[in-house]
């Protein structure tokens, strides 16, 4: 190669080597955090069909930080803080308890949650319509539902008189569960025992008592680690011949008897809505927080049947989606 085509290309590769490095650093990236180990498929790619139907392609228009705190709610102020200084775009943090790590490890970066919990009670934000600072999101109400589960499931098994819940000690909204659904079962008169669990030896410690305490029933609370351990729930429920309901349509799906509680399609649709719009140059103080309406009531007749149970069919008639 001549000198002088050599001296040209070094200036053509000085020029293009800058132009690269600006296009990469403008490429936005997306911090995903999460409680649990993973979610499921299909709520993943509700996540990435709207960014891309937005024209945010992840791998080519549109970079994603995955960290997963797999059922270690301690692990999640790291895990944030990690995406604070990879210098994300904006986090989408699900679940409550990534929620409020995304906020403690940042007030600039704009945040999007998903709750089941309400955020003005918890401080996430300062208001449902006027959020404030730089968190906004989804509400939804599953950790509102203890009394409609419970009464769901007394219909089920209207002989039972003692029912079990189960929630975690590590969720930062434990206690209003617990303080709902036990005024419910006082309304109507049957006995609540409270059991606890956050780590999958726990989940076979629950079960034992409750068995061993004659429980006729279960409610699940709404957590991000029971939802990841929800086959595990099936099979422990299975084959301690317990009823139990669940505040998710995912759990009869693989097994669980029954189940009532908001869509998840819904909440994470919004989500991703609300990422693409800070995306485009939205700010999360001017997103009032979404509160999800849609429910879906599910009951996997399987199941039921495999327990020796017999649906009515006034509730079999309400059932959004029955599984045969």
């Amino acid at each position: 190669m001549r000198r002088r085509e050599f001296i040209g290309l070094l200036g053509r590769s000085a020029v293009a080597w800058p132009l690269a490095a600006r296009a990469q650093q403008a490429m936005p990236v997306v911090g995903y955090l999460h409680p649990a180990w993973a979610v499921p498929p299909y709520l993943l790619t509700i996540l990435r069909k709207t960014l891309s139907e937005a024209g945010y392609v992840e791998g080519r228009s549109l970079a994603v930080e995955y960290r997963f705190a797999e059922g270690q709610y301690d692990r999640l102020p790291a895990l944030a803080a990690e995406l604070v200084r990879r210098h994300v775009t904006v986090i989408i943090a699900l679940n409550t308890p990534a929620a409020f790590a995304a906020k403690a490890a940042t007030a600039t970066i704009p945040i999007v949650f998903s709750s089941a919990d309400d955020p003005v009670k918890l401080g996430l934000v300062a208001s449902l319509p006027r959020p404030g600072g730089n968190v906004t999101g989804a509400y939804y109400f599953n950790t509102e539902l203890g009394a409609k589960q419970l009464g769901l499931l007394r219909e089920l098994v209207p002989r039972a008189t003692r029912f079990g819940f189960l929630v975690n000690p590590d969720n930062v909204n434990a206690q209003a569960m617990t303080n709902e659904v036990t005024a419910a079962a006082s309304a109507i008169g049957v006995q609540i025992e409270v059991v606890r669990a956050s780590d999958r030896p726990g989940l076979e410690s629950a079960f034992a008592t409750l068995i061993r305490n004659k429980a006729d029933a279960l409610l699940v609370g709404a957590d991000p680690f029971f939802f990841s351990q929800r086959a595990e729930f099936a099979t422990l429920a299975k084959r301690h011949a317990l009823p139990a309901i669940y505040n998710a349509r995912d759990y009869p799906e693989v097994g669980g008897m029954m189940s009532y509680g908001t869509s998840l399609t819904e909440v994470f649709r919004q989500v991703a809505v609300y990422a693409v719009r800070i995306l485009k140059g939205d700010k999360p103080a001017d997103l009032p927080v979404v509160q999800s309406t849609k429910f879906d009531f599910v009951i996997n007749l399987v199941t039921a049947k495999a327990l020796g149970l017999e649906i009515p069919p006034m509730l079999l008639a309400r059932a959004d989606e029955v599984i045969e």
